[in-house]
């Protein structure tokens, strides 16, 4: 048997940054993984290149049971301090939008950067070491049964991540062992993930894959605005992945396919300025010509707008303004980018992320109920409970 300070299960962002963070404090660190290598979800982030953060993360922009939980970890690992990190290593990176934080060139760097501060700090990193069991030595650590031999450890940190992707190798281990252990596990569903249509409303907007149009999303009183793209199964694009985290079963989403105009009140000016102009003309003026194509066909009449009458076209710009969608469901894990729920926060110190029962047990990171929104905010949480676990073990 193998005697250590600290084990971590989960090589991912969160992983990483608790084993790292812990190694420099002195503690002798293992760190174990599934899978054949580590940081597999940094790799495929942005595109390749990694939105490690935003610049604006804050707890406003995290879904929780306990919104306040978030509040300590951020406050004391912000951006800036990953941000340092990042320039120590002389990585070159951009701001997007809205402060989302990408790598000039490759996500490896961000995982080469992690690996090398563990490295350092005398991490040990075990891959394709899959975990049998764990057991409670009651109040004197843990004994982890894996593949690669059996581990005694003071202290155990669990960042084995959520249910999304589960082609990367993403279980649901972090729950079943919380649950082992007696704590409370939040319901999970998946997040920042499209939206599927069915029957008439996938009918209504058939043919029109791959287009792309700036709209805002709105369901349960919240609303986004970005990128909304039309797929062969529903809706997906920045603005849908954001509001996905909100809209549950049975709830109506609404889309704002003109968000720049008040479209009734356009529709009216036009009307008076050119009342020969037809519906179909003024909707290929300020959206996709098989959109608005399909909008006349399936929805409106083309006819010259002086044939309108103001309730008629106060109906349709209304309709523009908050199209009504009924929504089926989601695509699930298959593609979510994260995992809605998991370890409830009423069970962890918001400080240090351990157990408030099950003394030297510490969650990290999407396994926690705590869920960002889209553009580098997950990341930046697994950056800063990470730090919090770390400084703690």
């Amino acid at each position: 048997m193998f005697s250590c300070d600290v084990v971590v299960i989960g090589g991912g962002a969160a992983g990483l940054m608790s084993a790292m963070v812990a190694g420099q404090r002195g503690r002798r660190v293992v760190l174990i993984e599934h899978a054949k290598r580590v940081g597999k979800k940094i790799l495929m982030s942005g595109g390749g290149r990694c939105n490690f953060t935003n610049l604006y993360a804050g707890p406003d922009n995290y879904l929780s049971s306990n919104p306040h939980f978030c509040k300590s970890a951020l406050a004391r690992y912000t951006p800036a301090d990953f941000i340092a990190l990042v320039e120590r290593h002389r990585i070159a990176y951009h701001e997007k939008e809205l402060g989302q934080l990408f790598c000039d060139e490759s996500s490896k760097d961000i995982v080469r950067m992690l690996l090398s501060e563990c490295e350092t700090a005398g991490v040990n990193i075990l891959t394709e070491c899959a975990v049998r069991s764990v057991e409670s030595l009651e109040g004197d650590g843990f004994v982890i049964d894996t593949a690669r031999g059996r581990f005694q450890t003071e202290s155990l940190v669990i960042a084995s991540g959520g249910l999304s992707i589960p082609k990367m190798g993403a279980t649901g281990f972090g729950y079943a062992l919380a649950r082992q252990f007696g704590l409370s596990v939040v319901d999970t569903r998946a997040g920042l993930v499209p939206l599927t249509l069915s029957g008439t409303p996938l009918e209504d907007w058939e043919g029109l894959p791959g287009i792309a149009i700036d709209a805002a999303a709105t369901a349960n009183g919240t609303d986004f605005r970005g990128g909304l793209l039309w797929t062969h199964r529903g809706f997906s694009g920045p603005s849908i992945l954001q509001i996905s985290s909100y809209w549950k079963s049975g709830d109506t989403l609404h889309l704002n396919l003109l968000p720049e105009l008040d479209a009734a009140d356009d529709l009216l000016s036009a009307r008076r300025d050119q009342p020969r102009l037809r519906l179909r003309q003024w909707l290929d003026a300020r959206l996709p010509g098989r959109l608005a194509q399909r909008l006349c066909a399936r929805f409106f009449e083309d006819r010259p707008l002086a044939q309108l009458r103001d309730a008629a076209l106060r109906e349709i710009g209304q309709q523009l303004n908050a199209w009504p969608i009924v929504v089926s469901g989601t695509e699930g894990y298959r593609t979510a980018e994260v995992t809605l729920g998991g370890v409830d926060t009423r069970e962890l110190s918001s400080s240090t992320m351990e157990s408030r029962r099950v003394p030297g047990l510490y969650f990290v990171g999407e396994v926690v109920d705590v869920t960002g929104w889209l553009g580098g905010y997950n990341f930046q949480w697994a950056w800063a409970s990470a730090q919090a676990a770390g400084a703690a073990v």
